[in-house]
């Protein structure tokens, strides 16, 4: 049977989700007709943009752009802080309604998800009206938008959805790969970050159709294991399931504060395999994979900030969980002196629960390695056994 996968993902989520609580609360003016923003504040002109209206978005304001620069672009510009107690109501709320149509959700982030939709035509009918339903029946119940890309995969899925925004449901089924999806930019393939981009172009790989057209071998050669992923998903192939989550809150995390600032990219590096190594060690001490890999990072001066990650793949080995982490801090690393670091493994889901990816890298023989130095430390203790990469290093952290 020919998988159908649903990807539902909330227009404006912050943003739709804040309006809404302020109408309700007797707020005369929608906050999505007008230029506002949600992130920060404009009277301390402090913060980065987490959402923006589709007037601010005309006046040329993009999410993660500072406050500051926001409001010369728009100095009429309402701002209202973020309110993630609110947002978690109405995340719950939407997988509700979801839940009614598949038992087969996956959380994605608080404001998307998927859901498999395979063998349930028979209660709702084809795709395209169960689609359609679903996003009558969350703007009636609930007051706001969702686009809903409809496909064969997880991967096809999300892209449809991204390809026509708001309030749209849209198909990018295989037939349809070479007019909807090969023309795109490069930029906009799922997994295609600020940095691989313009490796991509420097090869003179420009929309989604080149680099489906390019040869494996080569893309191999420049990105190992990571451009054979990226030549599958520029031919549409994804074999991830719709797995479900264990929690949507659920996570597990280590940081350290360091008493001297930490400001070369190689000591930073050997802390996060430090604490990679410990969120590591804890999920597969509960039989857990992790499916989103959060840093967090505090500078001397006490500024806090972070970023995460999906993954194509669920992981619970230390190696994997490192790559990852070490990824995302050169992305959000500024270069400042910083007093403490974290890792943290989000969208748990249970190890026997996960279809390993052909197109994952191999991490089997480190699993085995992990599975070995975690059976000697449950019996010898956990400074019984260390990497060769902390000979000689102090103790010169403490971990909170």
């Amino acid at each position: 049977m020919t998988r159908i996968i649903f990807h539902i993902d909330v227009n404006s989520a912050y943003l739709s989700w804040t309006a809404i609580s302020l109408l309700k609360k007797g707020e005369p003016t929608d906050l999505r007709t007008i230029p506002s923003i949600i992130g920060g504040s404009i009277e301390d002109r402090h913060g980065i943009v987490l959402a923006k209206s589709t007037p601010a978005k005309k006046h040329g304001i993009v999410t993660g752009e500072p406050i500051i620069q926001a409001m010369q672009k728009c100095p009429n510009l309402i701002a209202y802080p973020p309110d993630f107690t609110l947002y978690s109501k109405c995340s719950r709320a939407m997988f509700d309604i979801l839940s009614e149509y598949s038992d087969r959700i996956e959380p994605f982030s608080i404001d998307e998800g998927f859901l498999d939709y395979t063998g349930m035509e028979a209660l709702f009918g084809p795709p395209i009206k169960a689609a359609k339903a679903i996003q009558k029946r969350i703007l009636a119940e609930l007051g706001f938008t969702v686009n809903i890309g409809i496909s064969t995969n997880k991967l096809l899925a999300k892209m449809a959805g991204e390809l026509e925004k708001p309030n749209k449901c849209i198909t990018l089924f295989p037939e349809e790969i070479e007019t909807k999806f090969w023309p795109l930019p490069i930029e906009e393939l799922f997994m295609v970050g600020r940095r691989t981009a313009p490796r991509l172009r420097k090869m003179g790989i420009r929309t989604v159709g080149e680099l489906a057209a390019y040869p494996p071998l080569l893309l191999e050669k420049e990105f190992k294991s990571f451009g054979k992923l990226l030549h599958a998903y520029a031919n549409g192939i994804d074999d991830s399931p719709v797995a479900p989550s264990v929690s949507e809150s659920k996570s597990i995390g280590n940081s350290t504060t360091t008493p001297f600032d930490v400001t070369d990219r190689e000591a930073a590096h050997k802390i996060l395999l430090a604490l990679s190594e410990t969120v590591s060690m804890r999920l597969r001490q509960e039989k857990l994979c992790a499916e989103e890999i959060a840093v967090t990072l505090k500078t001397a001066n006490f500024q806090v900030y972070s970023h995460q990650k999906q993954l194509p793949n669920a992981i619970d080995c230390t190696n994997a969980v490192y790559a990852a982490a070490a990824e995302i801090f050169d992305e959000v690393w500024k270069g400042e002196p910083l007093r403490l670091l974290g890792v943290r493994a989000g969208k748990l889901c249970k190890e026997d629960c996960i279809q390993l990816s052909l197109l994952e890298q191999d991490w089997s023989k480190q699993k085995k390695a992990d599975a070995a130095m975690d059976a000697i430390r449950k019996k010898y203790g956990k400074n019984s056994i260390c990497r060769s990469t902390f000979l000689g290093e102090k103790n010169t952290f403490q971990k909170e």
